[in-house]
This record gives structure tokens, C-alpha cells and sequence, in this order.
């Protein structure tokens, strides 16, 4: 049984805000103040192999950096949205696009911006060291803090609800 408590046999996609979800809220900066994310490598896996089984898969954040879109194509993750300022309608038009109804999109977001496309989807996800409000309205909040395995957990119980995560060793050759 999943610890999360949604019917995961609707899921067939999944939207990720970056900072404070797929990267810690505290990142370093460059000298000339721009940000530096981390990548999580056990996220990454699991972003792989929900591409590898066909899941739709989004990105939508307010951050405006190539290392970000170029670690999403790496990836395979096509749909990326940086520079966001109205996310709602970006996810509307993308799940619009994708033929996708609230219910079958899970969606992780950590503060205010996230609000209004987690109260749209069906099951929304916050880090465990989300904003307090985040918490309160999210149907799952992680075991984990942005940045360290939040992607990892709700794929990985998503697939293995539908029977879906990878069973081998194998799968780490691709």
C-alpha cells in the first residue's frame, strides 16, 4: 500500500516546480548573484524512468536558467517552461495539449506561486520544508525537503502502485 494517500492509478503525468522542490531552497550563487541548482542524481533516475514508461512529464518555474533546461533535456523532459509568472495557465495549456485531465496530474510545488496549480490538479505534492500554506493544502507532503528526493518519492510510489518501477539493475543502464 502507498503512503500516499490518492488513487495512483490515475497519474500519468507529473509537473515539478524547481527551486525548493526539485533543488533546496538555499543554492549558491556565481559571483554576478546568479543561482546555481543542484541536481539531484536519484531524481534524475526516477525522472528517466517515468520517461522511459511514457509518463507526461512537465517542468514550470519562475527561475530563468539554461542549466535548468539543458539538465531537463539530458533527461529527456521536453516540456519545459522557465520564466513563469502565471503558472496555472501554462499547466492548463499544457495539460490542454497533452489531452490531460485534473485528476490523472500530480503536481509538486513549495510556496505561493505553486498554490493555484496544486488546488487544479488531483494530487498535489509539497517538500517536506515547504511554506506552511503549501503543506496544509497538499493531498501528500513528502518525507523528503526540496532538493532531496521529493521527484524520487512520488514517482517511485507512483510506479510501483502501477506496477510500473523498474525491478533490475538493468535499469540503470540508460
Amino acid at each position: 500500500m502507498s503512503k500516499i494517500p490518492y488513487e495512483l492509478a490515475y497519474i500519468k503525468a507529473f509537473v515539478f516546480d524547481v527551486d525548493g522542490v526539485l533543488s533546496p531552497s538555499v543554492v549558491p550563487t556565481t559571483d554576478d548573484g546568479r543561482p546555481q541548482r543542484m541536481a539531484n542524481v536519484k531524481d534524475g533516475f526516477a525522472l528517466k524512468q517515468a520517461v522511459n514508461c511514457g509518463y507526461e512529464i512537465a517542468i514550470i518555474s519562475g527561475a530563468d536558467t539554461e542549466a535548468v533546461a539543458h539538465r531537463m533535456a539530458i533527461i529527456g523532459i521536453k516540456d519545459v517552461f522557465l520564466a513563469v509568472g502565471d503558472k496555472l495557465s501554462v499547466l492548463r495549456e499544457w495539460m490542454q495539449a497533452k489531452g490531460l485531465r485534473p485528476e490523472e496530474v500530480a503536481f509538486a510545488g513549495d510556496d505561493v506561486p505553486d498554490i493555484e496549480c496544486m488546488r487544479y490538479v488531483g494530487l498535489s505534492v509539497a517538500p517536506a520544508d515547504a511554506d506552511a500554506e503549501v503543506c496544509e493544502l497538499a493531498v501528500f507532503v513528502s518525507t523528503r525537503n526540496g532538493g532531496y528526493g521529493v521527484a524520487r518519492e512520488l514517482i517511485q510510489e507512483t510506479m510501483l502502485a502501477q506496477g510500473k518501477w523498474p525491478a533490475s539493475a538493468k535499469a540503470y543502464g540508460i
